[in-house]
């Protein structure tokens, strides 16, 4: 009886709010194809794929893949490299799109306010490709940044070739790339805490130091745990097109990502069960990580995804 009149209501509402649903329909047709469609490739992990032989009819092989990608000689070099450049990026650029936030809150200038932003966002709206450019020359041997370091005392030559400045150059350009568009949804959530907080923490004699902190920093704490919880959950999604880009076999030992060899793989050595098998242990272990940082932020604060 609950379930037919469940039924009834579902019907009641989309016949009195149809024209929401026909707003919101691209949206779900597209997560339908691109995103749930797909998800019946995942069998091919299991399988010894073949193009001639299908889903249906290519051989079943169960678990090997898993176990010969654990058991081969990329595997440890992988993931550390995979978890050390995300762990790196999360390291400094999480925190400093929080800093850059306050700091662009506590402008009282709006014109230099705004040239700042459009500045810091300007970065992340260039191609990839552009980028990816940019950062060859500037670190190339006679590029700008290779000059500034070694008048600095440190290494010189084509620093794009030396496998140990790799995750210093990829973190550190991340940071100009990114920066200020990632400090952009902070920048929002501080314009919602209420004004009344900080006008009684003036009359109390805070000064804007206390404020920051016992205002601003609240405030900003639900945004912040949520955006932590998405970022632990992308720790082993590295940006795949800007390694790509960069890395090099001279680097491989430093740059080399879980992505990137799904990439050779899959699509230069046509190995397509075994990429799959690669590429959905990633995604479970990103499910892990999601979910124990959800698990843990529910516990210790009241907020959470779910």
């Amino acid at each position: 009886m609950s379930q037919k009149s469940t039924t009834t209501k579902i019907k009641e509402d989309f016949r009195h709010n149809w024209q929401l649903y026909l707003i919101v329909s691209p949206v779900i047709i597209f997560f339908l194809i691109f995103s749930y469609a797909p998800m019946a490739g995942i069998v091919m992990a299991f399988q010894n794929y073949s193009i001639a032989g299908g889903i249906f009819g290519s051989e079943w092989v169960g678990l090997q893949h898993f176990r010969d990608f654990f058991g081969s000689m990329q595997f440890p070099r992988l993931m550390r490299n995979t978890f050390l450049l995300s762990f790196y990026d999360l390291l400094l650029n999480f925190p400093a799109a929080i800093i850059f936030a306050l700091l662009m809150n506590e402008l009282r200038n709006l014109k230099f306010k705004r040239v700042i932003q459009t500045i810091s966002y300007m970065p992340f709206f260039i191609s990839m490709v552009v980028v990816a450019g940019i950062i060859m020359n500037f670190f190339s041997s006679t590029g700008a940044m290779t000059m500034l370091i070694s008048s600095l005392g440190g290494p010189s030559g084509n620093l794009m070739g030396q496998a140990g400045m790799f995750r210093s150059i990829f973190v550190g350009t991340n940071l100009w790339q990114n920066i200020g568009f990632n400090s952009i949804i902070y920048m929002a959530a501080l314009a919602g805490i209420d004004q009344e907080q900080y006008e009684a923490a003036t009359i109390d004699g805070a000064n804007r130091l206390k404020q920051t902190l016992y205002v601003t920093l609240p405030g900003l704490a639900p945004t912040i745990t949520i955006m932590f919880i998405l970022r632990v959950g992308n720790l082993l999604t590295v940006n795949f097109e800007k390694v790509l880009l960069l890395y090099s076999p001279a680097t491989f030992e430093t740059a080399d990502v879980i992505s990137t060899f799904v990439f050779r793989r899959g699509l230069l050595q046509l190995d397509y069960g075994f990429s799959t098998a690669v590429g959905l242990f990633n995604s479970v272990i990103a499910l892990v990580l999601i979910l124990a940082a959800n698990f843990v932020a529910r516990k210790t604060s009241e907020t959470s995804l779910f």
